[in-house]
């Protein structure tokens, strides 16, 4: 299959690129847009030799998703896993990273979880609620961020008010008993700039333990959720701008899928508050931009099950995380041409931990205290375009490490643009690092504090073809090498020892048809595997990592008032781990293809109904092996705005 979709994928680029290269260049790279993530800068898309997707606010509004991962899913290069419905654990792979190895950024707020043992993010909380955009970055990006980003950067970025004081509110309802109201204001009054929203979220849910295996038990969730963005302008010299996020949540669980069966008393709570304040400056008529930013992030988790009859014992644990950072930030135009930019960041991340557990045989405690760790970098980056057509990033980076020391890396991206026929060839190569988490540092039981960094080597290289100024045809080979990845000795002690290859074909097609229609198409193919030597998992796949996957989105817009999104993604088949057998085996998830219809309507300018129908076929599948998904599930609400 993976051989067709690249072979049609070249020849449609090339009979493309041939049919209009005689074309007037004035109707190419329309569909442009600018950037920050890539380069730390405000930069035009076509500029930019990294695989960079960027979804905007009107595809936000049309498929009226609750959760940002239910957007991520349908993007080349980016897989999801749930274990269970809303408020459960909910991972992204990124071009065959792990969830750890990929860097969540929140207006600039490091999200990924210190007390986390991988510092992954969990998306389970994190709604689309006063989201303007999202940037996802794809490569080793360590050079402008540091730890944490060796598969690639998502970026999310709130609204920014502006205009007169506008004010919405929104309820819905529908399938598992579920309901959501939401009410925000944005705007702006002179020199000050506002955008807030607030939400609350409540489901009965479904059984996390798949049903199919006869669990019954549902697992509901319910969050509140705030969020707010500040801005005030001294002068046109000086900015400054404070961003807040504030989730609060519990949800039921199951702990180890449908194998093992319900579990009632399964409960977790969440508190995060995530905050940042910067100061912009602009020196020199604009030709030197400073930046200084502070920002803070406590996640405090609980976990706590009692004894069932399927559970002989119980626990109480207890995750409280921190990280507290500084950044510098400038950019220099030295001319048209020429943008340097610099900065130097500290970090300090600080975790403590308990876990407790009480059974008739025996009870045990396992206490991690207060630990804490800095980590401080410098970065040099360099853009440089040449009359226009060809375009070159070039980045360095020294990071220091308290206990591993120092760690170099680099990365290279340059693109070169034929304006006669439309053409953009891309290319980057970048180096990747990944400090080892405070767990795997100072666990008691695992903990190596003679632990190095992961890395990891990229590159990618590819074609855009801009057709018309609607229409544009991209195709990206990409390699990732991962290595002194952590695993665990025979002792089960931490250890640097794996090592996995990612390598693989993205291809995407954005159009716009007649009648309003907008057509998007991608397809990925990624090759995980695991290349530990003497493991027992050599040579095998990575967990959970689809070999093909692929969406098709139909957006239809008529007369400004109805606005209808089809959109259907295709998941291959992975592998995953059966754990109700020892050793655990290895078995094949089946593939899958969800259909999502979501229709909103503006009966007058300040009053809109809207519905969407979740896995319009009623797909039986499994993300994780045991762990239930949603059936066919019906959603409608309205939204008001003054």
């Amino acid at each position: 299959m993976q051989k067709f979709i690249l072979n049609f994928s070249f020849m449609l680029f090339f009979v493309s690129a041939f049919v209009y290269s005689q074309q007037d260049s004035s109707r190419f790279y329309k569909l442009s847009d600018v950037v920050v993530t890539a380069t730390k800068t405000n930069t035009s898309s076509l500029e930019i030799a990294s695989s960079i997707t960027v979804i905007d606010s009107a595809e936000i509004s049309a498929k009226s998703y609750n959760n940002i991962s239910d957007l991520l899913e349908s993007q080349y290069s980016v897989s999801i896993t749930k274990q269970g419905g809303a408020g459960s654990l909910t991972n992204v792979f990124l071009r065959g990273g792990s969830p750890g190895q990929t860097l969540v950024l929140l207006d600039g707020i490091e999200m990924n979880i210190p007390s986390d043992p991988s510092n992954s993010f969990d998306f389970a909380n994190l709604p689309v609620d006063n989201i303007e955009r999202i940037e996802i970055l794809r490569g080793p990006q360590s050079t402008l961020y540091g730890s944490d980003a060796l598969s690639g950067v998502i970026n999310i970025i709130t609204k920014s008010g502006k205009g007169k004081p506008k004010f919405f509110f929104s309820t819905e309802g529908g399938s598992f008993n579920t309901y959501k109201a939401q009410a925000g204001i944005n705007g702006s009054y002179s020199r000050f700039n506002y955008s807030s929203t607030f939400s609350r979220f409540k489901t009965n849910g479904f059984s996390a333990a798949d049903e199919k295996l006869g669990n019954t038990e549902k697992d509901g969730s319910s969050e509140y959720n705030a969020s707010a963005k500040l801005s005030y302008s001294f002068s046109p010299q000086i900015k400054q701008t404070i961003s807040g996020r504030f989730v609060k949540g519990t949800t039921n669980l199951d702990q180890f899928g449908g194998s093992f069966g319900d579990d009632s008393t399964y409960i977790y709570n969440l508190e995060e508050t995530a905050v940042k304040s910067t100061t912009e400056l602009k020196l020199f008529n604009g030709s030197w931009n400073q930046s200084f930013g502070i920002s803070y992030l406590r996640n405090i988790r609980n976990y706590h099950y009692d004894v069932t009859v399927n559970n002989p014992s119980s626990s109480r644990s207890n995750y409280d995380g921190r990280k507290f950072k500084l950044e510098w930030q400038n950019i220099i135009k030295v001319n048209e041409n020429n943008k340097l930019s610099f900065g130097a960041e500290t970090e300090n991340e600080k975790v403590i931990s308990e876990f407790l557990s009480f059974s008739s045989a025996f009870n045990s405690a396992s206490q991690f205290p207060e630990k804490n760790i800095r980590t401080s970098g410098f970065y040099l980056q360099d853009q440089l375009s040449y009359k226009n057509r060809f375009f070159s990033t070039v980045g360095i980076r020294l990071d220091d490490h308290e206990k591993f020391g120092s760690a170099f890396t680099f990365r290279i991206a340059p693109a070169f643009l034929i304006w006669e026929t439309g053409t953009k060839l891309k290319a980057t190569y970048g180096t990747g690092f990944k400090a080892p988490s405070l767990f795997y540092l100072y666990d008691s039981f695992s903990g190596n504090e003679n632990l190095q960094p992961e890395h990891s080597r990229g590159w990618d290289a590819g074609v855009e073809q801009y057709i018309s100024s609607s229409t544009v045809i991209g195709v990206t080979y990409f390699y990732n090498l991962f290595k002194d990845l952590i695993g665990f000795d025979a002792a089960f002690k931490a250890i640097n020892t794996d090592k996995a290859v990612s390598k693989g074909i993205e291809f995407y097609l954005k159009t716009e048809l007649p009648y309003g229609i907008k057509l998007n198409i991608n397809y990925t193919y990624n090759n995980t595997i695991d290349k530990s030597k003497n493991s027992n998992n050599e040579d095998k796949n990575l967990l959970r990592r689809p070999e093909n996957k692929a969406s098709i989105n139909i957006n239809y817009i008529y007369n400004n008032k109805l606005n209808t999104n089809l959109e259907g993604t295709y998941v291959g088949t992975r592998d995953d781990l059966d754990f109700s057998k020892f050793p655990a085996e290895t078995v094949r998830l089946k593939s899958y293809f969800l259909i999502n219809l979501s229709v909103s309507y503006k009966i007058v300018s300040h009053f809109t109904v809207f519905g969407r129908i979740e896995n319009l076929s009623d797909e039986d599948y499994q993300d994780v092996l045991g762990f239930g998904t949603a059936g066919r599930s019906a959603y409608a609400g309205i939204k008001l705005n003054f």
